[in-house]
């Protein structure tokens, strides 16, 4: 694929990924109203619950007509998505220990050129530059808009790539900015967050709180509505317990889906993949952990800061695990943009 089908491609495996995402996040408020708070639309199922002798008996309680559960839920991930879009930036930044780049610096005021000139290539409001006090190689973007971006750099990085690959570094991070990468990975963590949260809540309740209750207490609606309910109850189950897993293997599969994605767009912006293919390898020699950005910023780096050789992983453990795909693959796919052509009147 050339530079334009990569990121054809990518977004719409992103926007898959995202829709499974919610997908995943509404199946367990949905269920936890069905089966524990008893909820039922058109109140024509019965409730059981078990009484003090083992058996099942008819409750004397109205069905739920609203799904109180679910609606909590989802305003529970909205405060979350908020709070990351108009506090995240300063939250990383001051996680990472990073400073504003100074011009009296020389190095640093190369990283101010380059900046700005990503910034016209992209046709984009120039971010605010950042330096991050690490001696590994890494980068990576924040901010939920291009108004209020940054790029921030490590100081490693800075002494250990030249200037192309400078460029090349920045352009990929640029890239970020421009297809709302920190959008979607904002929107994802927070997802992420709050599904976990929910499916503990969810846990808890049942542990501690069915007793005489809902339908999840003793599977009432299970036992009165066949087995394609006590299946269905069975799954939610497992989706209680399991959520937490899937949840950070989807946000993990975005992550890396944007990678490629910043990968090809930060081609097309300096028409020279080689660059970043030169910086990835010097990245990717640098195995040393960047010990100042913790791992929940690590989806937004440009490698894993968690060390490299984590990247030169594949298989189910990797998809599990790893934050970005693997870096042989990375350089690979830029090698091979660089013999492509862009279509006919793109």
């Amino acid at each position: 694929m050339n530079i334009y089908e990569q990121q054809t491609s990518n977004k719409r495996t992103t926007m898959a990924l995202l829709g499974a995402f919610f997908l995943l996040f509404l199946a367990l408020g949905a269920g936890f109203d069905y089966f524990y708070l008893s909820f039922d639309p058109v109140g024509a199922q019965p409730t059981y619950v078990m009484n003090a002798q083992g058996y099942y008996e008819a409750a004397n309680t109205s069905p739920q007509l609203v799904p109180y559960g679910t609606i909590a839920a989802l305003l529970f991930g909205a405060i979350m998505v908020l709070n990351s879009v108009f506090n995240g930036a300063g939250m990383v930044l001051r996680s990472t220990m990073a400073r504003r780049a100074v011009s009296a610096d020389p190095a640093e005021q190369q990283f101010l050129n380059v900046v700005r000139e990503m910034s016209l290539a992209a046709g984009l409001p120039a971010p605010a530059a950042y330096v991050v006090p690490d001696p590994d190689v890494n980068a990576f973007a924040t901010g939920f808009s291009p108004e209020n971006s940054v790029i921030a750099v490590t100081e490693g990085l800075l002494r250990t790539l030249d200037r192309e690959e400078l460029q090349a570094v920045v352009a990929h991070e640029m890239s970020h900015i421009r297809n709302y990468d920190m959008r979607v990975m904002t929107v994802a963590a927070a997802l992420m967050g709050a599904i976990a949260l929910v499916s503990d809540f969810a846990g808890r309740s049942m542990r501690y709180g069915g007793r005489g209750g809902g339908r999840s207490s003793g599977g009432g609606r299970g036992k009165g509505g066949g087995p394609l309910v006590l299946l269905l109850f069975a799954v939610w189950i497992l989706l209680v317990i399991f959520a937490p897993l899937f949840s950070r293997m989807l946000a993990m599969a975005i992550s890396r889906q944007r990678e490629f994605l910043a990968d090809a767009s930060a081609a097309e912006l300096t028409r020279n993949p080689m660059g970043l293919v030169s910086a990835l390898e010097k990245i990717r020699a640098a195995v040393n952990p960047t010990r100042a950005i913790n791992n929940g910023v690590a989806h937004m780096c440009i490698t894993d800061p968690r060390g490299s050789l984590i990247e030169e992983k594949s298989g189910f453990a990797a998809d599990l695990l790893a934050t970005h795909p693997p870096m042989e693959k990375r350089i690979l796919a830029l090698k091979m943009m660089a013999y492509q052509k862009a279509p006919a009147g793109a």
